[in-house]
């Protein structure tokens, strides 16, 4: 109420009336004293300095920008600072002004305490060093040669400097140049004691007693740390950095130099000491109230020292009187102040400072290295910490008191090296040029030049250089003016005032700085003289003025009053303690020279080995799945092994175990021999297999060569016309015995037996091994076929330099009946290789001589019809009487079904053979004779002209291929056929057209329709096109078929592009100035533009695994424009360009921790401001931090490794090996996506993003996902299970309620039996209108192998299946067969499941009337063999059965026939159309489709398909099967879009 009532009595007059509104503007909003501060009888004084002026709310704050004397002298008129070449180089600026000889003595004997106590008060008035944002750089660029900073002369040294932070308001125009911002309070209030903040003075006090807070030694506060921010710079001399040993003070740079220093710790110990003797005094003050009284005493104190003490004897000036406050004065500091009174004060720095104790004893101090010294040096005091010699408050004391004492240098132009050469540099280097730096510093505050000041305040100009200062050495000034180019009005204002300056600061100098404190103490509504702000009673002020630096002193440290002199700012004759001599850099020791550092040294293997790691991470990701793929193999095999009947095979019980020695660089291995009693040798592998028998005759002579040194161990068993076997025992006891058995062996077959001994070596270099045999059987085939297609002999190979010995042994080389059928490619106990080699064996040895296999071999290559039909008539006439009996016949078809596994039972091959017989009218007889039989051959006169020998061999198909590349084919000619006619005497008459007639025949029941003549001109003419109009044709072909494709990706592309734009145009050019672009371009735009797409990628890939979605959106009006069915090749699509763009993500991230490792800590302040904090220390952050110790770092590091595992494991090369290894680690994408929100949500540089782009995918992708888990949770029944050939497994179940599909569709089961939950797709096989669903499962892998296993019949009839989880129907490309008038279904393998269901549906809508826009389907089975897919043969005669309307035409395509002996194939190809003609029933099939031998020809089907349907303009063409297939059918497809006919669209689905 006290208050507020005087406060009431004081609303009369207008001052009063100012001072009720600040105090109500400061009650409310003033920080500093809370509910204490309300019990205060006055306005307590804000620390950041606001509402001082309640005019001007925020002058003289704390971040105000400066208020200039004179207008700015930029380059460009608004922010460019001048520099080279309009003005001088700042370092042979300050070079030429400055330079000269320390030691000369103050002319008004100013002591060196008075020169720190003025860089204490600029720190409490103004602070610019730190640096503005974004980051601009000066640089100071060094002559070459520099004696300190490049005396290496390289010519390219620069000293970096960093412009001050300024006002973004400013510098927008030239009525708006830039302008800087001051830190600190613009007020004498004692910021550099209290703080220029509420927190920063919190921080700074103890809350007890209203002291500030000291550390262990109640005589120094505490230790400068966090949030302080104190700036803690390295010491130059030592290197030393980070906080300790620095204290906390009011002023941000306040332990720059010891000296700096001691005048905090003395108004620290001041403020502290009135504290104390006012808690004496008012014993019932809290803590508050007596901190705010100290505070404001010291304040005051400081005040009249600043201003009527120091002052006076900086200037020789007194100031005015004091005649009030003035509240419409501007008291802001200004630019020009700011420089006049910095500069001045640096020409009175001595190279050293003086320590004494109160009895003028001065000091030694201890120097590092160095010894003992008069005094402190200054350049090696720079930020330095603990020092031995100020470890104590004595040692304090004694350097103020040295201060005291210590006269300062003259006030003139030349500024010591100790500041010139050695102040604390920036950035790497250690030093920089004190001098420079100011000069620098001018001009980034556009600064006017000397005469403009002059003219600006009023003062006189000087006429020219001569007139600046006649005390000042007349060469100085020419070595200034030349740098000047003699034009006086380029001077500037800080060499100008330091060359005008004498003994005393110049006229120039003098009225700033006067200027400046007359504002300061007029305009200061809390000035402690202004009676009217309720601070001070008129006897506290007079008080206060009487109150001196001395009193300050001699209350702190307790010293006599004698001991000092009563102005310490000036050191008269006479008064104590004198200094021992002037001090010069004699005696002291030398500065410790710049030091550049290196941000990146010893990083360099780190960062490689580092970055080398993650470039293995896809390595060890590979290596992983490798094992993984490895393991599950050797699982599957088990499984296989596990499913196969075990067939165990038991060795002979005279079986010997040896090992065999292959030949020379080759590793033996174990077997077994077997001694049969059938004349047999027998070779067993270790798993008992039969590696080799050798049949033994009559007579025949067995040679045995024993080794007879290492051991006698060895033994060469040689059989004539037979390879040798080497075989090697443990022991010669075990040869002794095998020896004695095969003796026997011999003795008892009647056979010759020769033993006899030689050395190892020579054995090994006699035996003729398989490898050996095998070079020798390459000349015996190359001459073989020289022969017969009279090659030349330079045509047949270039044989060895022993030619002649080599081709003697190879035409005496008799062939065993094993050789003969691997050279055919088959089995040697093979009914048809028994027939062969037996008519082919003359003269019955058991070998086939080379005149033996020549005669035969010429039949097939150069003989006529006649001759191959006569040869086979021959070969299985087994009894030689001329005629070739049913039974004979029956086993000649017995051999040729062999070839296709036996796929005929007696009963079908006896009807095979009674209906040839009857069709060829020969049903009544028993016995045929040659010209009978040739006569059943006559449809097929061509075939058998162009059958031959299918002869395996190296070597071989390189000499003859040129000739015998015509090789039959049953369904048209090879492409090599079309040229060689010719040459195996094939009239050109019996070569059909390629697309003709023939052709057509055999692919449809429309063969009967010639094609138009039309077709033919058309075809010759697109066939005559150029080049050029072929691709066109083509190009134009591809985009109509995939324009939907190309469209979708076009628009996700420009996308991505326009994202990856946007972010890249926006860091480079628009983005609020940080400096980061200009720091590291490439680095930001490639990892900020690839970041923006990425994410668009990874939100919208989701999408693509939406298959509910899908299923449904692709039967709506959208499936027009948008390939719904090539989901899954757009999420593949989409991840490899992902994944692209992630790793130039991460070289962008790369290149930005190299540049940010080797950043300066203010450059990275700027551009990380929420992260670094630039408190002087300099050095960044090593790379390791960024990599590992962020969270965008280490989020991206696991992120790069989730990648790497999930895209090596979902490669199509390990998929099909581990697919529950693929299926488990791609579920990491809920990882994936978890650290990619967070990586982006701590982002370093710009606010999160990624959930722009996630949130919508995210929600759509979880309610697809709900809707499978609904369905998931269901448990369906098996209803039947069904174990089919070729590892197929028919699994038929229960049919959800509600479940509609369509055919061709694809479900997801899982089976919680199998011990896992993962799901695997499978085509359904049923068709939509059956009660259940059933699928056909071939066993490819682990899980689908286990799967069969489970389901096999169970043994107890009441058993009951495991229920399966079923997620689905989900569509794909298959299913849109009915959109067109002619579809084409090409399934290879297990391949063929989804055509299963639409020949059914197919047929079931046909039989009940449904109008269809499908009239023609084709349908293509590609298999190894007809067995592989017998069930599918079921479905396809059900098809066929209910085909009323002649819509499905089959056929069928056995490819493994053709990969065996050709004349076999050849009577199978004739016994097969003899079949279909006579029972419209295919041989093998038992189906009325074709059945063809070999692979389908794609490109000459579609063109029949052309002819026999000449009006459809498109059709539909749908394969499923091995990659290799639906390549050929795309590239089939292709060829034939290149004619203007009809259009084929092709759709397909790997396996």
């Amino acid at each position: 109420m006290r208050v507020f009532g005087c406060r009431l009595s004081m609303l009369h007059a207008r001052p009063e009336t100012l001072m009720l509104l600040g105090a109500l503007l400061t009650g409310s909003l003033d920080l500093a004293g809370g509910e204490d501060a309300l019990s205060l009888p006055w306005e307590v004084q804000r620390y950041d300095g606001w509402f001082n002026n309640l005019r001007h709310h925020q002058r003289g704050a704390a971040g105000c920008r400066l208020r200039r004397l004179v207008p700015a002298n930029y380059a460009d008129g608004v922010y460019q600072a001048l520099g080279e070449p309009q003005l001088p180089n700042p370092r042979r600026l300050s070079d030429a002004a400055t330079r000269g000889r320390a030691g000369l003595a103050s002319r008004r004997n100013r002591t060196v305490l008075g020169v720190f106590f003025g860089y204490h008060v600029l720190s409490d008035l103004v602070s610019i060093e730190r640096p503005g944002c974004p980051a601009e750089f000066l640089n100071i660029r060094v002559p070459p040669g520099d004696p300190v900073f490049d005396p290496d002369q390289r010519g390219d040294v620069v000293l970096p400097f960093q412009r001050s932070r300024w006002d973004p308001k400013t510098g927008q125009s030239p009525s708006n140049p830039r302008d800087l911002t001051n830190e600190v309070t613009g007020w004498l209030d004692g910021s550099a004691i209290y703080g220029s903040s509420h927190s920063w003075s919190d921080a700074l006090r103890s809350f007890s007693g209203g002291q500030l807070a000291s550390g262990s030694d109640p005589a120094f506060p505490r230790a400068a740390q966090e949030p302080l921010l104190m700036w803690s710079a390295p010491d130059p001399a030592t290197g030393q950095r980070g906080p300790r040993g620095l204290y906390a003070f009011g002023a941000e740079r306040g332990n720059r130099e010891p000296f700096l220093q001691a005048l905090g710790l003395l108004w620290f110990r001041y403020h502290n000491l009135c504290a104390q003797r006012l808690a004496r005094q008012h014993p019932r003050w809290g803590d508050e109230e007596l901190f705010q009284h100290a505070r404001k005493r010291v304040i005051a104190t400081y005040q009249n020292i600043a201003l009527y003490e120091w002052l006076p004897s900086f200037l020789q000036t007194t100031p005015p009187e004091y005649t009030g406050y003035r509240p419409f004065l501007d008291p802001s500091i200004s630019p020009e102040f700011l420089a006049a009174s910095e500069q001045f004060l640096s020409t009175m720095v001595p190279p050293g400072v003086y320590m004494r104790n109160a009895s003028c004893h001065f000091q030694k101090i201890t120097n590092k290295d160095f010894g003992i010294s008069p005094a402190l040096r200054v350049c090696n005091s720079y930020w330095t910490r603990e020092n031995p010699n100020l470890n104590s408050a004595q040692a304090v004391n004694e350097l103020l008191l040295g201060m005291a004492s210590q006269i300062s240098e003259l006030e003139d132009r030349i500024v010591v090296e100790d500041l010139r050469d050695y102040w604390p540099g920036s950035g790497k280097f250690s030093r920089t040029d004190y001098v420079a730096s100011s000069i620098q510093r001018g001009r980034d505050m556009g600064l006017p030049s000397y005469s403009q000041a002059l003219l600006a305040l009023g003062l006189e100009n000087p006429k020219n250089w001569s007139y600046l200062n006649p005390n000042v050495d007349a060469q100085v000034l020419e070595a200034t003016a030349a740098l000047y180019n003699h034009d006086l009005s380029l001077l500037e204002l800080l060499p100008g005032g330091l060359l005008e300056s004498q003994g005393d600061p110049g006229p120039l100098f003098r009225t700033i700085v006067l200027d400046q404190f007359v504002r300061l103490r007029d305009g200061d509504r809390y000035w402690f003289e202004n009676t009217r702000n309720g601070l001070f009673s008129r006897e506290e002020i007079a008080e206060i003025r009487n109150t001196t630096l001395r009193d300050v002193l001699v209350a702190v440290t307790n010293v006599d009053p004698s001991a000092l002199q009563p102005n310490v700012f000036i050191w008269h004759e006479g008064a104590p303690c004198p200094q021992p001599w002037q001090l010069t850099t004699d005696g002291l020791p030398p500065c410790v020279p710049m030091i550049v550092f290196d941000y990146f040294k010893g990083s360099g293997p780190g960062f490689g080995i580092t970055i080398v790691a993650l470039c293995c991470l896809p390595l060890v990701s590979l290596l992983i799945s490798g094992l993984v793929a490895h393991f599950r193999s050797r699982e599957l095999k088990r499984l296989q092994k596990k499913d196969k009947e075990s067939m165990k095979k038991e060795a002979a019980k005279d079986g010997v175990p040896a090992m065999e020695w292959p030949g020379p660089r080759e590793r033996s291995y174990p077997i077994t021999i077997q001694l049969l009693p059938d004349r047999c040798l027998q070779v067993l592998d270790r798993r008992l297999s039969v590696l080799r028998t050798i049949q033994l005759r009559p007579l025949q002579q067995v040679n045995l060569i024993l080794s007879s040194n290492r051991g006698r161990r060895t033994l060469l068993l040689k059989i004539p016309k037979e390879y040798d076997l080497v075989l090697l025992f443990n022991s010669e006891e075990e040869r002794g015995t095998f020896v004695q058995h095969l003796q026997g062996f011999c003795v008892h077959w009647a056979l010759g037996f020769h033993v006899a001994e030689m050395g190892e070596n020579e054995l090994f270099r006699k035996a003729v091994t398989k490898q050996q045999r095998g070079r020798i059987l390459e000349v015996f085939f190359r001459h073989l076929f020289a022969q017969v297609l009279d090659i030349d002999q330079a045509d047949a190979g270039a044989l060895p330099l022993d030619s002649s010995q080599k081709v003697r042994e190879a035409l005496t080389c008799e062939l065993s009946r094993a050789e003969f059928a691997e050279s055919l490619g088959l089995k040697p106990q093979d009914m048809f290789v028994e027939s062969m080699f037996s008519l082919a064996d003359k003269d019955g040895n058991g070998y086939l001589s080379f005149r033996e296999f020549l005669d035969i071999l010429v039949v097939f290559m150069k003989g006529s019809p006649e001759d191959k039909s006569r040869l086979m008539f021959t070969m299985y006439d087994l009894d030689a009487n001329g005629f070739l009996s049913k039974e004979e016949f029956f086993t000649m078809m017995r051999s040729f079904i062999e070839i296709s596994n036996n796929c005929l039972s007696k009963a079908q091959l006896a009807e095979v053979v009674e209906s040839m017989f009857r069709e060829s009218g020969f049903q009544d007889k028993e016995e045929l004779t040659w010209e009978d039989f040739h006569f059943m051959l006559r449809d097929h006169d061509s075939e058998l002209r162009r059958t031959q020998l299918c002869v395996r061999g190296e070597g071989v198909g390189d000499i003859f291929k040129p000739r015998i590349s015509c090789r039959v084919s049953f369904i048209t000619r090879t492409p090599g056929e079309r040229s060689c006619s010719q040459g195996v005497g094939l009239p050109a008459s019996e070569a059909p057209e390629l697309g003709g007639p023939g052709l057509k025949k055999r692919f449809g029941k429309k063969a009967a329709v010639a094609f138009p003549p039309l077709y033919t001109e058309a075809l010759q003419e697109k066939r005559q096109r150029g080049l050029l109009a072929q691709k066109l044709q083509q190009y134009k072909r591809f985009v109509e078929n995939y324009r939907r494709h190309i469209v979708c990706i076009a628009v996700f592309s420009a996308i991505c592009a326009g994202l990856f734009a946007e972010r890249a145009y926006y860091y480079a050019f628009a983005s609020p100035p940080s400096g980061i672009a200009q720091t590291t371009f490439v680095g930001i735009i490639l990892s900020r533009g690839t970041a923006a797409s990425i994410s668009f990628m990874f939100s919208y890939i989701l999408l693509t695994m939406c298959r509910n979605l899908i299923t449904f959106l692709r039967e709506t009006f959208l499936n027009r424009y948008v390939p719904f069915d090539a989901a899954v090749d757009f999420h593949r699509w989409i991840a490899m360009a992902a994944v692209v763009l992630a790793v130039l993500h991460s070289a962008g991230h790369v290149v930005n921790v190299y540049i940010f490792s080797v950043s300066p800590l203010s450059l990275l302040a700027c551009i990380f401001p929420s992260v670094f904090v630039n408190d002087g220390s300099q050095f960044p952050q090593k790379f390791y931090w960024w990599f590992f110790q962020t969270v965008p770092g280490m989020t991206g590091v696991l992120l790069l490794l989730v990648l790497a595992i999930m895209y090596v494991f979902a490669s199509h090369h390990f998929r099909r090996r581990s697919f529950r290894g693929f299926w488990l680690t791609h579920h990491l994408y809920i990882l994936l996506y978890i650290l990619i929100i967070i990586h982006g949500s701590f982002g370093l540089i710009q606010l999160p993003r990624f959930h722009i782009y996630f949130l919508v995918p995210a929600l759509i992708y979880g309610g697809d996902k709900l809707v499978s888990l609904s369905r998931k949770k269901v448990e369906i029944n098996v209803v039947k299970a069904e174990l089919l050939p070729s590892g197929v497994t028919h699994l038929q179940f229960q049919r959800p309620q509600g479940f509609e599909y369509k055919s061709g569709q694809w479900v997801r089961i899982a089976c919680l039996a199998l011990g896992t939950t993962e799901y695997h797709p499978f085509t359904l096989t049923s068709a939509p209108h059956e009660d259940t669903l059933s699928l056909h499962i071939r066993a490819a892998g682990p899980w689908t192998t286990r799967l069969r296993e489970i389901y096999s019949p169970p043994i107890n009839g009441s058993a009951r299946y495991p229920k399966l989880y079923l997620d689905g129907p989900f569509g794909e490309g298959h299913q849109e067969w009915h959109k067109f008038e002619v579809s084409v279904l090409v399934g290879g393998g297990i391949g063929v499941t989804p055509f299963a269901s639409i020949l059914k549906d197919l047929v079931f809508k046909s039989s009940l009337g449904s109008q269809m826009l499908c009239k023609k389907i084709y349908f293509i089975w590609v298999t190894r063999t007809q067995r592989q897919f017998e069930w599918l043969a079921d479905i396809i005669r059900e098809v066929e059965e209910n085909d009323h309307q002649d819509l499905v035409s089959v056929h069928i395509y056995i490819t493994q026939l053709a990969e065996k002996f050709d004349l076999r194939t050849t009577m199978l190809y004739i016994c097969e159309r003899h079949f279909q003609k006579v029972l419209n029933r295919s041989l093998f099939t038992g189906l009325r489709s074709v059945t063809h031998f070999g692979r389908p020809p794609f490109e000459p089907f579609f063109n029949s398909l052309q002819e026999v349907h000449p009006k459809v303009r498109k059709i539909g063409v749908f394969s499923c099967g091995p990659p290799g297939m639906t390549k050929n059918v795309e590239k089939a497809c292709q060829l034939i879009n290149r004619q203007d006919q009809a259009h084929f669209m092709h759709h397909y689905e790997n396996f």
